[in-house]
């Protein structure tokens, strides 16, 4: 017993010395933000002039012209989800703090993906051809949808660390009469702290995971849509975002199977342990897990692209 509870000391600490780290790493991210931001920024303009041209190639008719579009997209979808991103930080988090089955990580993921896609066409159809915006009204309606998303993930964040609280426990029970003193052994009926099982958060969560992911556009689906629809080519720029999307999520779904079968190949190891101590490790990960997706957002948020009256990335490659 005195083994079993040294083993389970250990492994806390062990989770929250990684949970250190993975916070210093994040600081020096954030702190390199700005140099990243413009490498990929160069990048990007690169492989936003190589689909550009695929789509001028389908316009005069050339047979390669689409082929190359779709396969184009479908692989800077791919690649771009291959950096750090908040589709990937997210899944990664979410994934680490709960139980979820495989296929249903891998539809969530797919669904947060297919999502980006089909926001950033409704962006375009909404505000730039049924609203008929400037370049820079879509770079500023751009800029506060990314303060949105982060909004969201900080939302996210602090969802898990409700949780792991027990507050959503308080909202359906209730906090009882004032004459009634609550404990474990009360007899009332009420589960005052929450089991292991009780913090995998169901299809809230996946709602949040999903919002999380989707609703920031990728800033290569805006641009191949602004100038499929200048050109008159809308439909193939909506079949380069969706198969951009595709490539997305497939590379994400790729992280999603690694990090789950990590996660079960840790708790394989620690069977033991992690039966006696399932409810305090959930806890711990769950507030790991929410304030990284804090801080996360927090750079997120502070780091946005400004606005600019030319479209800034938007036209970038155009």
């Amino acid at each position: 017993m005195k083994n079993d509870l040294r083993k389970g000391n250990a492994l806390i600490m062990l989770l929250s010395f990684s949970g250190i780290v993975g916070i210093a790493l994040l600081y020096l991210f954030a702190r390199h933000w700005g140099e990243f931001v413009q490498y990929c920024f160069s990048l990007q303009i690169s492989l936003h002039r190589y689909l550009v041209q695929y789509l001028l190639l389908q316009r005069d008719h050339h047979i390669k012209g689409g082929l190359m579009l779709i396969a184009g997209s479908f692989t800077y979808g791919f690649l771009h989800s291959v950096g750090p991103g908040h589709g990937k930080f997210v899944i990664t988090t979410w994934l680490a703090t709960h139980r979820e089955k495989l296929n249903a990580s891998r539809l969530i993921t797919l669904a947060g993906s297919l999502m980006q896609g089909v926001v950033a066409v409704l962006f375009v159809i909404i505000l730039a051809i049924s609203l008929n915006l400037s370049m820079g009204d879509l770079s500023l309606s751009r800029y506060w949808m990314e303060k949105a998303s982060a909004l969201l993930i900080a939302g996210f964040g602090l969802a898990l660390i409700g949780r792991s609280a027990g507050i959503d426990r308080l909202w359906r029970f209730g906090t009882g009469s004032s004459h009634h003193h609550h404990d474990a052994a009360c007899g009332c009926g009420h589960k005052h702290q929450p089991d292991a099982e009780d913090l995998t958060g169901g299809w809230r969560n996946a709602a949040w995971v999903i919002a999380g992911i989707g609703i920031r556009p990728c800033s290569g689906a805006l641009m191949i849509l602004v100038f499929a629809n200048a050109v008159g080519m809308f439909s193939w720029g909506v079949a380069a975002v969706m198969a951009m999307s595709l490539g997305t999520a497939i590379s994400i779904m790729i992280l999603a199977t690694w990090v789950h079968h990590f996660r079960e190949w840790m708790l394989a190891a620690n069977s033991s342990l992690t039966l006696r101590y399932a409810a305090r490790l959930s806890r711990l990960a769950l507030v790991a897990g929410g304030v990284a997706l804090i801080l996360f957002a927090v750079v997120l948020f502070s780091t946005a692209i400004p606005a600019s009256a030319n479209g800034d990335f938007i036209t970038a490659g155009c």
